[in-house]
């Protein structure tokens, strides 16, 4: 009696071929998933460090520019007396000269500005203007830079020594723009996980006790007299 041989061929089941399709559609979600948080990881550290840079180089034009204010006038009193500095909560005005090619074009007005850029945020605006030797009006030069945005709050102050030789505590607005104060103070309060250490900046000379000649320093000798 002769048996009939029977042949099996080798080969997936149906059911063998999803399961590969499903673990491999796993995997690769498992794939992206991880480069995905790569590629956002990356994304904050390099915002993050943007953020840092733009602080930093906002706290450092500041504490320069406000160093330099000069004994320069920028305006007059209805008295026809010299104004040199305008201060508020928000806002201040002074003379003082910017560094690099910038500065070939002498002395500037420059005001400094919290303004409102809705959603409950500030941003930090600087304006530039010409002072033209003849008297004439300033001229603006170019549009308003930021300097710092997405600023929950923030505010101004100054310290100072007024015309009789009394002390001014810190104050939101600074009362008689024919004196420099001592200090500015800038603080702001920066949205994120970043932080604003108090800018307390003196200014170098106050035309008013000083009687200088605008924009310069007291020279002292060797024996620490006035020259």
């Amino acid at each position: 009696m002769r048996t009939r041989g029977t042949t099996l061929e080798a080969g997936f089941t149906l059911l063998e071929v999803l399961a590969a399709l499903v673990l491999l559609a796993l995997l690769l979600v498992g794939v992206y998933s991880g480069i995905r948080t790569a590629i956002h990881s990356v994304r904050s550290g390099t915002a993050a460090i943007e953020r840092i840079d733009q602080i930093r180089s906002a706290q450092q034009f500041l504490r320069r520019e406000l160093a330099q204010s000069m004994a320069q006038p920028m305006g007059r009193t209805d008295r026809g007396e010299s104004i040199y500095f305008e201060g508020r909560a928000h806002e201040m005005r002074y003379v003082a000269p910017l560094p690099g090619y910038l500065g070939k074009l002498g002395p500037q007005l420059q005001q400094l500005r919290l303004v409102a850029d809705g959603d409950h945020s500030w941003r930090l605006e600087l304006s530039l203007a010409v002072l033209p030797p003849d008297g004439q009006p300033t001229r603006p030069l170019g549009k308003p830079q930021v300097l710092l945005d997405h600023i929950h709050d923030g505010s101004f102050s100054y310290r100072g020594i007024d015309g009789q030789g009394a002390a001014v505590p810190w104050s939101a607005s600074w009362p008689d723009g024919r004196l420099l104060p001592q200090l500015v103070r800038v603080t702001l309060q920066v949205r994120g996980n970043y932080g604003w250490p108090t800018l307390e900046v003196p200014l170098r000379v106050n035309p008013a006790i000083s009687n200088l000649s605008p924009g310069l320093l007291p020279l002292r000798g060797s024996d620490g007299g006035r020259r």
